[in-house]
């Protein structure tokens, strides 16, 4: 059996006496998608700082493609594929969104200019965003400064993309429009691992679930066991079962 594109394995991380993430291990395959759920404060964008690079682990290990790259860079991490989207939207708001895409494709997949140009319009047409071009990046509504937060992350040219709550704060038919656009990247071969909410977007995309609680694994399975969890439905939905 081949090995997980990426993993993580045993992973924690403390912040002085505050243990934010504790042995937590995951994997998600090529093509698939993985979503995260929790309560605020459970831990799950740590994971991704985690993931990334951006925070280094206390414990553990973080392979890709069965290699260990827990001492890379995260510029390092994202050339070898491992794209992401932050909660809050951090375009380069005096960009254009072109200008935006064609720096993603440069300086994270190392493209040269004309390969990165080509990759801007791919990208532009691939997420809805084809009139917003020549828009500055920090005028654009919530809807499109999170399309344009998966457009960048699209543009590093991913095999896995970490997604953080990108359909937070949208309304029921923008989120069906951003789901029907994670499905079109899916389909493409590109695997996900997805923290999310709005669990029936999170529902329609996701292949297995992990639900983490005070940075501990409390469940993992198919999206339908672990949704009828008792313990996840106390913990996360409130409900007393």
């Amino acid at each position: 059996m081949s090995a997980p594109l990426l993993a993580l394995e045993q992973v924690s991380k403390s912040y002085g006496a505050l243990q934010v993430t504790q042995n937590i291990s995951l994997y998600v395959n090529a093509g698939e998608t993985l979503g995260i759920l929790g309560p605020n404060g459970a831990g799950k964008t740590t994971l991704f700082n985690l993931i990334s690079g951006d925070v280094a682990v206390d414990q553990g290990r973080v392979l890709f493609q069965g290699v260990n790259i827990t001492a890379l860079a995260p510029h390092q991490r994202c050339r070898l594929g491992i794209g992401r989207s932050y909660q809050v939207p951090q375009p380069f708001g005096g960009m254009s969104v072109f200008e935006n895409l064609v720096t993603a494709a440069c300086f994270g997949a190392q493209e040269t200019e004309k390969q990165a140009w080509n990759t801007a319009v791919e990208v532009l047409g691939q997420t809805g965003l084809e009139k917003f071009a020549n828009q500055a990046a920090g005028s654009l509504t919530l809807l499109n400064r999170k399309r344009l937060e998966l457009a960048r992350a699209l543009a590093t040219r991913p095999s896995v993309l970490l997604l953080d709550e990108i359909a937070g704060g949208l309304t029921e038919h923008e989120a069906q429009e951003l789901v029907a656009e994670l499905q079109r990247i899916k389909a493409s071969g590109v695997s996900m691992i997805w923290i999310e909410h709005v669990v029936h977007a999170l529902l329609s995309v996701a292949d297995r679930l992990l639900v983490i609680n005070f940075g501990q694994q409390l469940a993992h399975g198919l999206p339908q066991q672990v949704m009828n969890d008792p313990e996840v439905q106390r913990v996360y939905m409130g409900l007393e079962v």
